[in-house]
């Protein structure tokens, strides 16, 4: 519908009878009204016709990237885009003789144009996102934050020229004199230029991924990494909550992070039971007779009892003399008995198994002898992990007066009552 167009409907209308005045007038409705019906078949034709005959071929394929961008509404926003077009070309060419009319119309169309341009561009992003995100190195490296970021830019520059448009003055020129505000700018955006740079960095130096299991008490963080963004990382924690941690706090705080262990196939258990130096002794003749009868560590005790008599006879040490001969110590006993036991048990990683596995004496206390158990459970996941360690400590507590040890425990009111009623 350009300038031509119109003096010859107009002549056309002059030729069939009509006044100038009124072939004018009636030459301006019609080509309003054929510019309506040519956008409404153009959006019609586009959004009702072809986007269904996509669908429908879209729905027959095997591969999954183009359900996605048909889900990411790129192509319903397409259809918003050629209406504007035609506007657009109608006003710059079929308005001439209304330039204040014709230049609102181009002005509203070329913004209406902008923004639909920025919204697809947007809908493709997010698509290349979901795309991107259905393949297995995503879990390592995700792009959601270069994505956020590069969206940011494009709304950004998309905003420079709509004011530009709307001032009428080059974007350039405007570019130009944003600097003299950048600072305020930077303020603005500080979280945002700080997110892309820590996203950046715990991508490239693979610190945390999507799936990870994390700890960070400074921020009540504790559970799997749900979702990283140019912002904030996302962590569902154990008890089903969530917890937003900013980006760069990853970088500038410390976290740990479980996937070292969830990798080895081993969870650590590092646990102490406090036994009373009250109860620590050599062990007698009765006791030797009795921890023989223990399966685990009868091969140790005989053994034992040889070498230790092997060593006293050749320094012909009196029997009576029991602080310069070498002796058994009851607490020595359990701690081989505790040692043998987690070797021999199915869900905890034996020391040929590349795992440590140590039953240590640790400083002694005010709260006794601590007998650390150090060693990793073959059950990783929690609730098993915590059944393991808790059947292994059961057992642990069970047989300590079988060793004619108690366990060490602060002194409560009935302790004090007893003790009363007995004096």
């Amino acid at each position: 519908m350009n300038s031509s167009f119109g003096l010859k409907l107009k002549e056309l209308l002059i030729s069939w009878g009509l006044s100038e005045q009124m072939a004018a007038s009636s030459k301006n409705i019609i080509v309003i009204l054929s510019l309506i019906i040519i956008t409404f078949l153009a959006y019609f034709i586009t959004k009702k016709i072809l986007i269904n005959v996509i669908r429908s071929f879209v729905k027959k394929t095997k591969v999954a990237w183009d359900d996605i961008i048909l889900n990411q509404k790129i192509l319903r926003r397409v259809s918003h885009l050629i209406p504007a077009l035609i506007i657009y070309f109608f006003s710059k060419n079929g308005l001439i003789e209304y330039p204040q009319i014709s230049n609102f119309i181009q002005t509203c169309s070329y913004i209406y144009i902008i923004l639909i341009g920025m919204l697809i561009l947007d809908s493709f992003l997010s698509a290349l996102n979901e795309i991107y995100s259905t393949l297995p190195t995503s879990r390592e490296r995700p792009i959601k934050g270069y994505i956020q970021s590069i969206k940011i830019v494009i709304f950004f520059i998309g905003a420079i020229v709509v004011i530009s448009v709307i001032i009428g003055k080059s974007p350039t020129k405007l570019l130009a004199s944003l600097g003299a505000i950048a600072a305020i700018l930077i303020l603005i955006f500080k979280d945002t230029i700080l997110g892309l740079v820590s996203g950046i960095q715990l991508t490239a130096n693979q610190m945390v991924k999507i799936g990870d299991w994390i700890s960070m008490p400074s921020k009540n963080a504790d559970g799997t990494v749900m979702e990283i963004t140019l912002n904030t990382v996302k962590v569902q924690n154990w008890d089903r909550t969530i917890t937003t941690i900013p980006t760069y706090s990853l970088i500038s705080e410390s976290f740990q992070n479980w996937k070292g262990m969830e990798e080895s196939e081993g969870r650590r258990i590092a646990r102490s039971v406090h036994i009373d130096l009250k109860s620590i002794k050599f062990c007698d003749h009765e006791m030797f007779e009795k921890f023989k009868r223990i399966k685990l560590i009868e091969k140790y005790v005989v053994d034992k009892q040889i070498e230790l008599e092997k060593y006293n006879k050749s320094l012909d040490l009196d029997d009576n003399d029991k602080v310069s001969r070498r002796n058994l110590t009851n607490i020595g006993v359990f701690r081989k008995y505790i040692e043998l036991y987690l070797e021999n048990h199915p869900k905890v990683h034996s020391k040929g198994s590349g795992y440590t596995l140590i039953v240590r004496h640790l400083q002694p206390s005010e709260m006794g002898l601590p007998i650390q158990i150090y060693c990793f459970s073959k059950d990783q996941a929690w609730a098993d992990y915590e059944q393991v360690q808790a059947d292994i400590f059961d057992h642990i507590l069970a047989v300590v007066p079988e060793f004619e040890l108690s366990v060490y425990q602060n002194p409560t009111g009935e302790d004090f009552k007893q003790l009363r009623s007995q004096t």
